[in-house]
């Protein structure tokens, strides 16, 4: 048993060691991206006119308590589209990061409590951007490296 056990440690240990935290940080910045991207997208018509159809989803299907439903779909509607763009390119990772993890929670709490589980995996996803940032293929990298040269050989 303690051969097995040596066995799939050293496996795991090679397999971990094949994927880099850079890689599994870009494509936790490109998927949960492309999900707020596309959302975004269904709320407007050419490049960002917001549709009468968004304004009146925000005015009943998505209303919130205190933000009036013009606000909100225009936030909603910028947010997602802006905030997707900044973590494809890795830029300012962290507070996009954050800001879509925030509308989660809305979503969550004001609009559809029952979605937990589709809410919970964007979480997932958008929690170790939050707490380790975009990783070193992210342009937020190659920025500190710009303004902190001391730092060029830290680690990802």
């Amino acid at each position: 048993m303690e051969q097995l056990i040596a066995l799939y440690d050293r496996v795991i240990s090679r397999a971990s060691a094949l994927v880099p935290d850079a890689l599994l940080l870009l494509v936790a910045r490109l998927g949960i991206a492309g999900v707020f991207f596309m959302s975004g997208r269904t709320k407007v018509d050419g490049i960002i006119h917001i549709t009468d159809s968004t304004y009146e989803l925000f005015r009943t299907e998505y209303a919130l308590p205190l933000v009036p439903p013009t606000i909100a779909a225009v936030a909603a509607t910028w947010s997602e589209h802006v905030f997707s763009i900044l973590l494809v390119l890795g830029v300012a990772t962290r507070l996009s990061a954050l800001a879509l993890f925030m509308m989660t929670l809305t979503i969550e709490i004001f609009v559809y409590p029952d979605a937990w589980p589709t809410h919970l995996s964007w979480a997932a996803v958008l929690l170790p951007l939050i707490f380790r940032g975009g990783g070193a293929w992210s342009l937020d990298r190659g920025i500190a490296r710009l303004l902190h040269p001391a730092a060029r050989f830290a680690h990802a």
